[in-house]
């Protein structure tokens, strides 16, 4: 009979090795047996938690998607309540060093290309779009007209996603604060231009 409290350990562990396996050899190359041998356990366990590969990268997705709700919420926390204030902690969340360490992004981008082959993991990917979209126009609607906030909202999304995925594909360390510094750069010239 198994220990009580093991299952949230092993479950962390293989969703770590599975982060680790899909960092050294992409995810195409990645199989349970290494995923297993990476996190020190049976490949039988990956069935019993996770049900077969698939299962365990859609937990390994939503275990990367809550680092980056943590990540969000936690900026946010430690923010004022101004509109300015609140994005710039969604931009700050977003390249946090859980999101832009080597193999989160590594991790990132085999998921968003899985995402467009397998729907659950799409599901998620919309959910995750939606999630920031939402956040962004709720704090830019305090300011800003409903069309405008709209719009600026999409423009930051499209920022904060295409200054990640930039700074992914360049090699070398992400320059994390050339990023942000052009997000609020953005977000401030949208702010300033409706008032």
């Amino acid at each position: 009979m198994p220990k009580r409290g093991i299952q949230p350990v092993r479950r962390e562990q293989l969703i770590r090795a599975t982060y680790a396996t899909i960092d050294q050899v992409g995810l195409a190359d990645a199989t349970v047996a290494q995923i297993a041998h990476a996190a020190g356990l049976s490949a039988g366990i990956v069935s019993h938690y996770f049900g077969d590969k698939n299962g365990l990268l859609n937990a390994a997705m939503r275990q990367i998607l809550r680092d980056l709700k943590a990540a969000v919420a936690r900026y946010r926390g430690r923010a004022d309540d101004t509109p300015r204030a609140q994005l710039r902690a969604i931009v700050d969340g977003n390249f946090d060093q859980t999101q832009t360490n080597r193999t989160a992004m590594r991790v990132w981008l085999t998921f968003w290309a899985a995402s467009m082959h397998q729907p659950e993991l799409a599901r998620l990917q919309r959910a995750n779009d939606h999630r920031l979209y939402s956040n962004l126009c709720w704090q830019f609607r305090r300011v800003l007209p409903p069309e405008r906030a709209r719009a600026a909202a999409r423009g930051l999304a499209a920022m904060i996603d295409g200054l990640w995925l930039r700074g992914s594909l360049a090699g070398g360390d992400f320059d994390v604060a050339q990023a942000r510094a052009l997000a609020y750069e953005y977000l401030d010239h949208q702010l300033g231009a409706g008032a």
